[in-house]
């Protein structure tokens, strides 16, 4: 979402002044999928070393061979600015994710600064955010038609939300909500569309859903624009994960969840072997510390797995570890990326590519990809529709944070509106706000930033260019091949 003039006028962003800028790559290039390499991005940015193994397996890579070599991204990567952001690849991976909002925020460095600095206190909400996003997902998916037509009259909304348990009484006389616009404006021009009130009519209970769950929308009341946007969010999230094939009764954990899906739809395969053998993740995540020893060898767990009922660490769920061991392609993904277990073992709640991030794997999420297997083990495997669902939820994710983060007053005036047009990059950089905090005090990173709009767009429109840049391996992998060395090469 962009900010619209107001809010631009708000917060002292003038007109997008974007300077030089490289082409996406040509046609010789090709497209590389996720689901076609395991690209690991298990190591957090202090363990990688040029003597790590990840780094000569990442210049392997066919996604690495096409980017050093062509020589548009060539160029971009060796600027002291690229070089800086490839040194944070969770700024890196946020700012893919929406290249158009962080080049506008990084041409204005001290309005960046200050959404940064309200992220800051913004990030100590995730809880409460997260029960939001759970909640606007369940009144959406319970009440889809009902909640759509609201979104379509987002002021007749607000005139609810001001005091929703005045409505819930409509919840068993739905007819008279038809008589009770009274002088509202927003109400009476919902009451003129037939279509939109026939839907709330049919689902009446949505006014005792709004009762019980109005707090998801604390914050975003008086703001018709982006209430709508939240809700419109949930229901592309929504409509998303239907098409997948996943139950509805999993949508509000997974919308609770939403940054924990964001990274695992970057590992495909570790997602595949999560659905497969959630029962093994499960275990493993509830006595962390015992699997730290197969950090270094993923055979070694292979040969446990194979004989469960022998190992004192396994021999509680022997029947899902052998099951595991005898899945041969989620085996060699293990083998592959052996330090998920020593990020299991750091963190209990994440591993793999999401190591080093907050705890993000809860055992709900566990549960609910496990009784959802088949449908996610297709959804890994169709790398568009993955990314797709992730975008969704990370959308509704962005907007319970705003929403939270306004109702706590830590957003106030034009940063409140720069929060509210752009809420994916907010709840990004409040994820993460000390490596956003150190960007914006690097005037190169920021001008590279602000300048390559549309080289970041065509690195991120590549699933597979996307994962390689925000590898923890990158920054160190393009040093050793030379690509920083000197801008003529």
């Amino acid at each position: 979402m962009i900010l619209t003039s107001a809010a631009v006028i708000a917060v002292g962003l003038g007109a997008y002044g974007l300077g030089r800028v490289y082409p996406p790559a040509g046609p010789s290039a090709g497209t590389i999928a996720p689901a076609d390499r395991y690209v690991s991005s298990q190591v957090s940015d202090a363990d990688v070393t040029l003597g790590d193994t990840a780094v000569p397996q990442l210049m392997q890579t066919d996604a690495f061979e096409l980017f050093v070599h062509d020589k548009n991204f060539r160029a971009l990567a060796s600027s002291p600015g690229f070089q800086t952001l490839a040194n944070h690849p969770q700024v890196m991976s946020a700012l893919l994710r929406d290249p158009q909002a962080f080049a506008s925020l990084a041409s204005h460095p001290e309005a960046f600064a200050s959404l940064v600095q309200a992220a800051q206190g913004a990030a100590s909400l995730d809880s409460q955010s997260r029960q939001a996003s759970a909640d606007l997902m369940g009144m959406v998916a319970n009440h889809p038609a009902a909640m759509e037509a609201f979104a379509s009259h987002p002021d007749a909304l607000t005139a609810v939300l001001r005091n929703p348990s005045a409505f819930e009484r409509y919840a068993h006389d739905a007819g008279a909500f038809s008589g009770a616009a009274g002088n509202t404006p927003g109400l009476l021009q919902l009451a003129r569309d037939k279509a939109a009130m026939g839907a709330i009519m049919s689902d009446s209970q949505v006014f005792e859903a709004l009762s019980k769950n109005g707090s998801a929308f604390k914050g975003l009341v008086g703001n018709p624009q982006s209430l709508a946007a939240a809700i419109n969010s949930a229901a592309a999230a929504a409509d998303q994960l239907h098409v997948a094939g996943i139950s509805s009764a999993a949508f509000p954990v997974l919308a609770s969840n939403g940054a924990a899906f964001d990274k695992l739809a970057a590992q495909p395969q570790l997602l595949s072997v999560i659905a497969g053998h959630s029962a093994a993740f499960a275990a493993m995540l509830s006595q962390a510390s015992a699997f730290t020893s197969f950090s270094q060898n993923g055979n070694a767990f292979r040969d446990a797995a194979v004989n469960a009922a022998a190992d004192a660490r396994l021999s509680a769920n022997a029947a899902a570890f052998s099951q595991l061991a005898a899945d041969r392609a989620a085996m060699t993904a293990l083998q592959n990326d052996p330090q998920v277990f020593a990020a299991i073992g750091k963190n209990g709640a994440a591993f793999g590519g999401i190591a080093g991030s907050a705890p993000m794997l809860s055992p709900q999420l566990i549960a609910a990809i496990g009784s959802n297997s088949a449908a996610f083990s297709g959804l890994a495997s169709n790398a568009a529709q993955l990314s797709s669902a992730a975008a969704a939820l990370h959308s509704v994710d962005a907007h319970s944070l705003v929403a939270s983060a306004s109702s706590a007053g830590l957003l106030s005036g034009g940063v409140a509106q720069a929060a509210l047009g752009y809420p994916q990059a907010f709840a990004a950089i409040a994820a993460n706000p000390s490596a956003f905090a150190g960007i914006t005090q690097q005037s190169a990173a920021l001008a590279t930033l602000a300048a390559n709009q549309k080289a970041f767009a065509a690195i991120a429109a590549q699933p597979g260019l996307a994962a390689l840049v925000s590898n923890p391996a990158f920054s160190a992998a393009l040093n050793q091949a030379g690509v920083s060395q000197s801008h003529s090469e």
